[in-house]
């Protein structure tokens, strides 16, 4: 009855039903070098280049340098190697994936008007895969700290009713009502109590202790995830003499992501005072996202002379809407007088929370190139977000306040620095670039920084073009298992390794 009664607050409190935080917002507003082969080759260095369909991703003028209308399409291998480290565990996880992660035309028109000084107009719409979230690592180690301190975090405080089944009622019916009209973290606490992991000090009491004895925890996690956050871009630029090219992108963003985790935890701990203590843990967690977004971008290259151009471009922030989903299960084996008793919830129950708004920093971006005629040239990029200005809305709702308050004081700007070159020699091109990006952190070790190079080769065929690169990443990471409780953190050397394949033509 008493649930039934708060069904109407539930649905009140409904947007702090799930607890997005700061590692969701960073996870969807960063950016990788991603797009054709000659822009990876160069690492992306092509904010004063222009002429290539990823360029114009980066720089919305970029597609009123091209001489002629232009198409072109870009497949990539993307291998994933990590390294983890939990307490005195370490293990190394690969894998790799084959993804059709950019395709684009322009379309270049002349003004018939010798006398205007408006060269040329552009019209272009591409599709960039702006980040791949295929990953998967595992990580052992032996810890003092149990899972039990997640589900007593979201239990203490809450009366036993609203965390546990009523008489006749299902595991799914008792779990789907309380995730109704309670939310997320009395449905965490549920899985605790039912799991026989928390013990009621009475029957009508708002405190718990643990089933679990203190000790040495063995625990195992594995972590999956696949998807993508792309978008497909509407670009216009145009030319003014030969000096000035100036243009605009609209972007419509989409978010795919989906993520499986795996804790197994056991222990051979002892205390007398735990009648049946808890000796095995299986707890698994999926997640689904999906979001939809809208930016823009506008962006100038101005020739100083033949040979040296500057560019710049501001990014606006990204204005995203996300929905969630989740399911969960639990096993749990209990030592009873030397008898192991298996207790397994599996609520089959697919959590589907309400749609929450993100606002991803901006970007500005600073370019400068060398052209040495038909012989190559060289490319600098320099660009600053601010992560700190990254906000989940609606921003009067006291949860979401919370998180960016915490952004606001964890995170800080950040500044990416690209730099490539290409030399010519007949048709044949060869290329090379470096990149660092700055962690978004203040602290630096949550993210680390990024660090890469990279090497193309590029073959003219006269109106068609065939090019190949190869580039690698690695930075180091801090990822926390679980955001309350158990909070210990795995550090992870991932390194990535993608050789791209781009076929362009000339119209």
């Amino acid at each position: 009855m008493k649930k039934s009664i708060l069904l109407f607050v539930g649905i009140l409190s409904i947007s702090s039903i799930y607890a997005q935080d700061i590692t969701d917002a960073i996870r969807y507003s960063q950016d990788e070098i991603q797009g054709s082969a000659r822009f990876r080759a160069l690492s992306g260095a092509f904010g004063a280049l222009g002429g290539d369909m990823s360029a114009v991703s980066i720089n919305p003028a970029g597609s009123a340098i091209f001489n002629s209308s232009h198409i072109s399409f870009t497949l990539s291998n993307l291998n994933n190697k990590n390294e983890t480290q939990y307490f005195e565990g370490f293990y190394k996880t690969s894998n790799s994936n084959i993804n059709f992660n950019q395709a684009g035309a322009a379309f270049v028109f002349y003004n018939r008007n010798p006398e205007s000084n408006w060269k040329k107009f552009a019209l272009s719409v591409a599709y960039d895969n702006i980040q791949d979230y295929d990953d998967d690592w595992f990580a052992q180690g032996t810890n003092s700290n149990s899972i039990d301190s997640y589900f007593l975090y979201y239990a203490q405080g809450l009366s036993l009713d609203e965390i546990s089944a009523f008489p006749g009622e299902s595991y799914s019916e008792a779990y789907l009502e309380i995730g109704n009209i309670y939310g997320f973290g009395h449905q965490q606490a549920f899985l605790g109590y039912e799991s026989f992991i928390l013990e009621p000090n009475t029957d009508d009491n708002t405190l718990y202790t643990s089933n679990v004895a203190a000790g040495d925890f063995h625990q195992e996690y594995s972590y999956a995830s696949t998807g993508y956050n792309g978008k497909f871009t509407f670009n216009a630029a145009t030319q003014y003499k030969d000096k000035l090219s100036l243009g605009v992108n609209l972007n419509s963003h989409f978010i795919s992501y989906q993520r499986y985790t795996h804790l197994l935890e056991n222990n051979d701990n002892i205390d007398d005072s735990i009648a049946t203590p808890i000796k095995l843990v299986d707890f698994d967690n999926s997640l689904s996202t999906f979001g939809s977004g809208f930016s823009f971008q506008i962006g100038g290259i101005f020739k100083l002379s033949d040979a040296f151009r500057i560019g710049l471009t501001y990014n606006s922030p990204t204005w995203m809407t996300i929905r969630e989903e989740t399911t969960q299960s639990i096993t749990t084996v209990r030592d009873d007088s030397g008898t192991n008793i298996n207790q397994f919830i599996e609520p089959l129950i697919i959590n589907v929370f309400p749609r929450y708004d993100l606002q991803t920093p901006g970007k500005f971006t600073g370019s400068l190139a060398y052209i040495f005629g038909d012989r190559g040239l060289i490319s600098f990029d320099y660009s600053l977000k601010d992560y700190s200005n990254t906000k989940f809305k609606p921003t009067y709702d006291s949860y979401f306040s919370n998180q960016n308050n915490i952004m606001s004081n964890s995170l800080t700007s950040a500044s990416t620095y690209k730099i490539g070159g290409e030399l010519r020699h007949k048709q044949l091109s060869f290329r090379g670039g470096y990149r660092f990006e700055e962690s978004p952190y203040k602290n630096g070790l949550t993210i680390g920084d990024l660090t890469g190079y990279s090497l193309g080769l590029g073959y003219n065929f006269g109106n068609t073009k065939l090019d190949i690169t190869f580039d690698h990443a690695e930075r180091t990471n801090q990822n926390q298992l679980y955001s309350v409780g158990l909070t210990d953190a795995v550090t992870i050397d991932s390194k990535s390794n993608n050789v791209t394949m781009s076929l362009s033509f000339n119209l």
